[in-house]
């Protein structure tokens, strides 16, 4: 299907486009008025933006249903300073309590049972039970609409980090196994970040990769290999060659089984190296491919 956005309502057009654009982070921001009372809100209309200077983005939209705007861009507008607390798998339950709207006035940290704890730099509190908060300080809040829906960009720059300890290995880098991040989806669906979904994906930096475009005809047009085993192979600097030392008994298998059917052989030796492709054994995979040629 084909959805035209100007032809759907804004209910609409936002549940589509909040199933289709995620996982979002949550952004729990604690603000405060001129007179010093204390909000606190969960945005998923959030992310990074900049390192130099280190600029974060939330965007508070405004209400579908009556187009009235929330407190948080209130307070923004009075005091332009927000924390911004992290949400967790284990905080996210009290988090969704917090986003319920509640009258001008009352403390979500006490509806949601959160612990206020000072910031060292702005005047919201932190939230204690988060293990990342970044104190802010607004530099521009920018009208995007006046209709409802409309989202408010409150942009950021962010003081100061507080990283909780248990997050740190012994060289103070962090390990994104122990965050676990929680992060919106569409409707009432959340994700968790853990060990049983994470993986990682090198990234060339100092070196291009080949391309696929430079792969040999037969593997860059296999019904076996996926586009992303393509694109591992492809991620090389230069296209490998055979190496004399590789010793593989499967490889010999195939070669040995298959010797009298080319075409076969092939099959097998793509299924085995999209095996080898799947646990990152690209040097590997790319040894299985060239060897029996």
């Amino acid at each position: 299907m084909i959805f035209i956005l100007n032809d759907l309502t804004p209910v609409e057009a936002q549940y589509y486009l909040q199933h289709a654009i995620a996982p979002r982070p949550i952004c729990f921001a604690s603000t405060i008025d001129k007179v010093g009372n204390v909000n606190l809100s969960p945005f998923s209309f959030f992310n990074l933006f900049s390192a130099n200077p280190p600029i974060v983005i939330f965007s508070p939209g405004r209400r579908l249903r009556d187009n009235t705007i929330k407190h948080t861009l209130e307070n923004v507008k009075e005091v332009p300073e927000v924390v911004i607390n992290i949400v967790t798998q284990d905080m996210v339950q009290q988090t969704s309590l917090a986003s319920c709207e509640y009258a001008k006035g009352v403390n979500e940290f006490i509806k949601a049972g959160f612990t206020p704890e000072r910031a060292t730099i702005v005047s919201p509190p932190m939230v204690k039970e988060s293990k990342i908060k970044l104190e802010c300080k607004v530099i521009e809040i920018k009208s995007l609409g006046n209709d409802a829906g409309a989202g408010n960009l409150i942009i950021c720059e962010v003081l100061k980090l507080h990283m909780d300890d248990s997050l740190l290995d012994e060289n103070k880098k962090i390990d994104q196994r122990k965050i676990n991040h929680v992060a919106r989806l569409g409707a009432d669906w959340y994700c968790v970040v853990n060990e049983t979904n994470l993986f990682t994906v090198p990234k060339p930096i100092s070196e291009l990769g080949i391309g696929v475009e430079s792969l040999p005809e037969n593997i860059r047009n296999s019904k076996i290999l996926s586009g992303n085993d393509l694109g591992q192979l492809a991620n090389v600097s230069e296209m490998p060659i055979v190496d004399a030392t590789f010793s593989d008994v499967r490889l010999k298998e195939i070669i040995q089984y298959y010797s009298m059917s080319p075409d076969e052989m092939e099959k097998e030796l793509h299924h085995y190296a999209k095996q080898l492709l799947s646990k990152g054994c690209v040097r590997e995979a790319w040894q299985i491919l060239i060897s029996a040629y």
